[in-house]
């Protein structure tokens, strides 16, 4: 059989891709190299040539998502036109609605991705989230201050919060998932959670009171609807 030969950027995101299933499935602390190998029937040395370690692998996918969610944001906030609070509303439904196109693959992420085989990737994609997001959640902030709809005098902690607050929700939807795993979970509490987030951030921002929850409720209501599906 003929060698297949690929360009570097395409075999590199292959095996980017398939660590990514993998993770899914077996969590980083269980995934092995040699996992890759036999998910892309590919040669160890090409493995190798790409990331010489499983922790170099690590902080390859780190780095992608990284940059993947940076992206979605940058034409947001390069947007002259848009008010600031028009970019946090569209920032967190550009977010929302792929999660929601994908609900399939998030709910079966979600179950492995917060258990404990994860906890250093997760940690590590966090941070990265924070050095990458914040700067950008910052500049939206700062704005809103200028504009008159956000009136807190801390805009870089203001984005570090909103960060924090945003990854909780996604511990709460997990723990909400897997206490109800074997009857139908409660999802009034993800409303109530989703309304008190916006409420708490509403407060940080100093964002007039209801605004981000009026942009938030139909989301987490078809949320509550495809946790119930």
């Amino acid at each position: 059989m003929a060698r297949i030969v690929k360009e570097p950027e395409v075999r590199r995101n292959e095996i980017l891709d398939a660590a990514e299933r993998l993770l899914a499935t077996k969590g980083y602390e269980q995934m092995a190299m040699r996992d890759l190998m036999d998910e892309l029937q590919i040669a160890k040395g090409t493995v190798y040539h790409y990331f010489d370690s499983k922790q170099a692998l690590l902080e390859a996918l780190v780095e992608r998502i990284g940059a993947q969610a940076e992206q979605i944001m940058l034409p947001i906030i390069s947007d002259h036109e848009m008010s600031a609070q028009d970019k946090l509303l569209r920032v967190f439904a550009v977010l929302n609605r792929y999660k929601q196109e994908n609900k399939d693959l998030v709910f079966a992420f979600m179950r492995v991705w917060y258990a404990d085989e994860n906890a250093l990737y997760r940690q590590k994609l966090y941070l990265t989230r924070v050095k990458r997001l914040a700067p950008l959640f910052a500049q939206i902030i700062r704005q809103g201050v200028a504009e008159g709809a956000f009136t807190t005098p801390y805009p870089d902690h203001a984005a570090r919060t909103i960060l924090c607050l945003t990854e909780d929700i996604g511990y709460a939807t997990v723990e909400i998932l897997l206490t109800e795993e074997s009857k139908h979970p409660d999802t009034s509490q993800l409303m109530q959670i989703g309304e008190a987030t916006a409420d708490t951030l509403e407060r940080v921002l100093g964002m007039k009171s209801g605004s981000l929850w009026q942009s938030w409720s139909e989301d987490f209501a078809r949320w509550q609807t495809l946790l119930e599906e």
